[in-house]
């Protein structure tokens, strides 16, 4: 009897010590979220008019025509420079939805980014991604875009960004040269407005549309 007691009181301790040590083993360590700077390599395909005008995993309606892209575990809200490895093409886009869900993928992307990437009709690219603005501001509020801007073209080279920028304010008000590094090359974006919503950018754009422009309505950070 002794020796059974003995036994259950050595039992019960040592059972506990192994419930907590597995409690332990699934909680694991708290991950951090990638900061700026962090690089992944990969495949990257897009989806387009099946999922236009669908919730995204963000709860915001997935436009095909913004620059976004889906992404199985960075934070929604995170920015990545996306370049093509194939032809050196970079865009910056923000992640708002999970996925893709196809094989060993590692990025979803909208079809005007794939379209900026030159790859469309291909279908699936290798790519590098490169977090360029972490999903939370410095007081843990989930960064959100504000506004939207016409974008009437997209330069390497800056001659061509002054020249489209001349020849647009002989008609329209306000056309303005952004510059952003992308994947280490600087790109001077030619951009007309400030809009406090889609449907009056979307309006100016069709505006610039049937002047024969190629324009892209995308949303702009502040």
């Amino acid at each position: 009897m002794t020796a059974r007691m003995n036994s259950q009181r050595l039992t019960i301790p040592l059972a506990c010590l192994l419930f907590l040590l597995l409690l332990a083993a699934c909680a694991g360590p708290r991950v951090r979220p990638p900061e700026a700077g962090y690089e992944e390599t990969g495949l990257a395909s897009w989806y387009g008019p099946e999922f236009h005008g669908k919730r995204a995993s963000s709860g915001e309606v997935y436009d095909m025509y913004q620059l976004t892209a889906a992404h199985p575990q960075l934070p929604l809200g995170t920015w990545v420079a996306v370049t093509n490895l194939q032809n050196g093409r970079s865009v910056e886009v923000r992640i708002n939805d999970r996925g893709p869900f196809v094989g060993n993928r590692l990025l979803d992307l909208s079809y005007a980014a794939a379209r900026l990437l030159g790859m469309v009709r291909p279908g699936v690219a290798p790519v590098r991604l490169r977090v360029t603005r972490p999903a939370l501001s410095r007081d843990g509020i989930p960064r959100t875009t504000t506004s939207y801007t016409v974008q009437v073209g997209s330069f390497t080279k800056e001659a061509n960004a002054n020249a489209l920028k001349r020849e647009l304010e002989r008609t329209f008000a306000g056309a303005i040269i952004s510059p952003k590094v992308i994947g280490g090359e600087v790109y001077y974006r030619v951009r007309i407005g400030t809009f406090a919503d889609r449907v009056k950018a979307q309006a100016a754009a069709e505006r610039l549309a049937a002047r024969g422009y190629q324009v892209l309505v995308i949303e702009w950070d502040l």
